[in-house]
Order: C-alpha cells, then sequence, then structure tokens
C-alpha cells in the first residue's frame, strides 16, 4: 500500500519505518526542511535503539522517503496518518493546533478519497475536529463529495523498544464509525496491518471515540501502577519492609503480573505526565473528576524530589561546598529523552543548595546540559554543573552518589574503585539496582526505595563537619 505520514518526530519515524520494512511504500512529510534534508542524508533527528539501521535498509530498497511537500504526501498516501506533537496546555489539556493545522494543509490537496488516521495521541472528540477541518476546506474549494473518513489509531510505542513494539503488538486498536465508507476503510485498514493477523488477531475495532480514550487510559492505569508502588516503597521505608521481596510476592499474582511493579524516582518521558493531565482535564471539562488519576500524578511529583530529601536529610539543607554525582539523565534507558525527566528535578533542587553535580549519562549528555540550561535561571547555577565522560569521572570526589537512571552499564560497576574515589562513600539508588548488603558488607553506605538493612541511615553527617575543619585547620 502507499502511505503517507505527517510527522517525522519518534512516533512518526518509528510507524513509517516499520511499515516501510512490511513491504508498504511510505512517504513521511514534515514541515522542518533541516529535519527533512537530514533524513534524506541517512541521518536522524531522534535516537531509537535500531532505528537507524532500520531506516538505511528502507531507503536503500526505495520504501521510504521524506519530504516537506503535503501536495506530493496527500496525493501519494491511500491512508494518511497524522503523528504530530500534542504538548500540554498550562491547564495539562492536549494542544491540538499542530493536529488540526495539518488536517486544514491535507483538506487544501484532497482530490480522491483517503483515509485520514489520528496516530497522534489526542482526546476523545478530536476526529471529529479533524473532519471539521477537512470538510471546511473541501467546502473553501467548492467540493461537496466525501473524500476521506477519519479514524483512531493510537500508538502503545515504549521509547527504548519501539520497533519491537510495531513489529509485535501486543494488539492495535482502530477506532471506525458506521459511515458509507466503513466497508472500504475496513478493507485498507486490515490490508495495512495484515502481517500482524495471520496467526493471531491482533486488531481490536472499536467506535472512534473510545479508541480515542483506550490510549488516555492504558497509560494512566500504567501511570497507577507506578505512583502506587512508590508509595508501597515508601511506605516500606517507615516499616522496615522490603519493596523487592514485596514486588516479587504480588507480581506472582497472575491477575496482577510484574511488570510496572518497580519503585523508583518516578516516571517521566513524553507519555505518562501529558497523558494523566490531559486525562485529568478532559473529566473537569465534562464536569468530573479523575480522582484516583489526581492522586497518581500528585504521588509522581512527591517523587522526583526524594532523593534531594534524602540529600538534605544527611547532609542539611545547605549544599554548599559539597559535591554530588548523578549517574542519569534520560527519563529511562535506552533514549536520550529529557521530557518530564526526574534528573531535572533533583539537579535543580541541588543546585539551588549551592551544591556542585557532576552528572553522567551514556546517551543523553547533550540533551541533558540543554534541558537543564533551559531550566535554570542563573547563570551561577549553571556554572556548577559539570558534563562528565564516564560514570567514575562524575563520581571521584563526590560526597553522595545519586543513581537516577536505571542505564545497564550501571549495575555493575566497581564498587571498590567508586569507594576509593568518592568523599564520602555514600549511595542513594534511586532505582534500587544494588543489594543493601552487599554493599554493607563492602562498607559503603546506601539507601535504595523502600529497602531494608540501609547502612545509609547510620551515616553521620558529623562526617561533613568534620572534612570541613580538617581542610580549614591545614
Amino acid at each position: 500500500m502507499k502511505i503517507s505520514i505527517v510527522g517525522a518526530g519518534y512516533v512518526g519515524l518509528v510507524t513509517g519505518g516499520c511499515l516501510a520494512d512490511l513491504g508498504h511504500q511510505v512517504i513521511c512529510i514534515d514541515s522542518d526542511a533541516n529535519k527533512v534534508a537530514t533524513l534524506n542524508s541517512a541521518g536522524l533527528p531522534i535516537y531509537e535503539p535500531g532505528l537507524q539501521e532500520l531506516m538505511a535498509r528502507n531507503r536503500a530498497e526505495g520504501r521510504i522517503h521524506f519530504t516537506t511537500d503535503m501536495a506530493e504526501a496527500v496525493d501519494h498516501g491511500e491512508v494518511i496518518f497524522i503523528a504530530v506533537g500534542t504538548p500540554s496546555k498550562e491547564d495539562g489539556s492536549a494542544d491540538l493546533q499542530h493536529v488540526l493545522s495539518v488536517a486544514s494543509q491535507i483538506g487544501r490537496h484532497l482530490k480522491s478519497f483517503k483515509v485520514i488516521v489520528n496516530k497522534s495521541t489526542v482526546p476523545v472528540g478530536t476526529a471529529y475536529r479533524v473532519q471539521t477541518c477537512l470538510q471546511a476546506e473541501l467546502q473553501k474549494r467548492g467540493i461537496q463529495d466525501s473524500l476521506f473518513e477519519v479514524i483512531s489509531n493510537p500508538e502503545f510505542l515504549k521509547e527504548g523498544a519501539a520497533i519491537k513494539d510495531f513489529m509485535h503488538p501486543d494488539r492495535i486498536v482502530i477506532g471506525l464509525d458506521e459511515s458509507t465508507n466503513y466497508k472500504t476503510v475496513h478493507q485498507k485498514m486490515e490490508l495495512l496491518y495484515s502481517s500482524f493477523n495471520r496467526h493471531h488477531a491482533r486488531t481490536i475495532w472499536m467506535d472512534v471515540r473510545s479508541a480515542e480514550l483506550t490510549k488516555y487510559a492504558a497509560n494512566a492505569m500504567l501511570a497507577t501502577r507506578i505512583s502506587f508502588m512508590n508509595e508501597i516503597a515508601n511506605l516500606s521505608d517507615l516499616l522496615g519492609a522490603d519493596i523487592d521481596s514485596i514486588r516479587r510476592g504480588i507480581g506472582a499474582d497472575q491477575r496482577i503480573g510484574h511488570d510496572f511493579l518497580y519503585a523508583g524516582t518516578g516516571y517521566g518521558g513524553s507519555c505518562f505526565p501529558k497523558d494523566t493531565r490531559a486525562l485529568i482535564q478532559t473529566a473537569l471539562d465534562c464536569g468530573s473528576q479523575m480522582k484516583v488519576v489526581t492522586a497518581v500524578e500528585n504521588v509522581n511529583d512527591h517523587q522526583k524530589s526524594l532523593l534531594v530529601a534524602r540529600v538534605i536529610q544527611h547532609f542539611g539543607e545547605d549544599l554548599s561546598g559539597l559535591q554530588f554525582a548523578v549517574w542519569g539523565l534520560a527519563f529511562k534507558p535506552n533514549t536520550d529523552d529529557m521530557r518530564e525527566a526526574p534528573s531535572r528535578i533533583i539537579i535543580q533542587e541541588l543546585l539551588k543548595r549551592g551544591a556542585t553535580v557532576h552528572a553522567f549519562d551514556p546517551l543523553a549528555g547533550k540533551e541533558g546540559y540543554e534541558a537543564l540550561s533551559s531550566d535554570l535561571k542563573h547563570f551561577e547555577e549553571l556554572s556548577r554543573l559539570h558534563m562528565a565522560e564516564s560514570a567514575y569521572e562524575a563520581a571521584s570526589g563526590a560526597d553522595a552518589l545519586l543513581v537516577v537512571t536505571e542505564w545497564k552499564t550501571f549495575h555493575h560497576p566497581d564498587f571498590e574503585t567508586l569507594k576509593e574515589s568518592m568523599n564520602h562513600a555514600l549511595i542513594l539508588d534511586g532505582r534500587n539496582l544494588y543489594d543493601p548488603q552487599m554493599l554493607q558488607d563492602l562498607g559503603i553506605a546506601y539507601q535504595g526505595i523502600g529497602r531494608r538493612n540501609q547502612l545509609a541511615l547510620n551515616f553521620k553527617v558529623g562526617n561533613r563537619h568534620k572534612n570541613q575543619e580538617s581542610a580549614s585547620a591545614s
């Protein structure tokens, strides 16, 4: 089939690359000429494991190319995906200006029947608004024929595993309402995704409004699991229980399962924060409240500051003269995405209190510095932020190490080297990567989230004052 995808961002590129790999002829269009030039010259504007190779293969075989020409894209595609950004407004609702602008642009070039697919995560009722924009443009051109059908096909892609998620989907949700074009559209979408339905029927058909809400409901459910486990972990700290044992105990229940049960420093990224807020605002617009989802948001906001609270517990509010190592900047491993990353809150708060921060991320060093530069209002604070070339460089001379992102390269460090190079052998583990008993045996003060037997609970702030007094005396 001939497919056009409007938006060469994360969702658009993964969708386009994977559909091309299935043999479809794909055009991706983006208004950013520099991005299109990068893509046509074998570059990528984003990082996603395996995407570079996927694009190179399909570009070489002529199944995908990139353009800024909307007329070309509309003429090409039997199915046209809208995959542009829907950022949050100040009230938390989804900003649909890019989606609706694209709809109007498509309407200016329609000449024959097309299936218009909302791939972007959009609130309930967006398909109707897209339809209205399209129809208005056709009327301006004096065209009364129905040249389109707007449907919903939300994406369920995890950053860092997006190609696997697309090529081996749990389900394909398609929202399609009854109309005169129902049979034609149904056949086209069945053909488009036929590769995934050969052995098991993975497509779930429903009405458009239900499909639009399904994406928000799924992300809100996953966010709820994360915030719930973080609350249980915080309670475990107070009760002397161990969250890792609890996770295994409840995850063995088949009704619950093991996914999204890890305690940590809170969720971030482009989906969970944005989608939970949009769902809350959607309910408010209907005169209702999403009480559980609102609580999920509140717990997550608190959790992002937990490591800072523990630093203050050990060293006090004034962190002047202290140096902290931060391992991990991106909101999750295998991506350079800094959107809503807990590291941004943690580092800002440390710098505001006078600390010096040495940070390292295997992939998001440049992106992390740029994000933090935009966050910080005072240059003096930014001058105390240093981006290290390695994890051990970041930890050298540190008064504490904060583990923020669970990159695999952080799972098995040389603890003896860390102990020798740090000013204080104190690890505040925001992802529960390490065994508390093992670190205790090594003489390293440790505090995870909801973990038992934590030597860090007996860590003496007096060590700091002793070191400062010794330095003054000398």
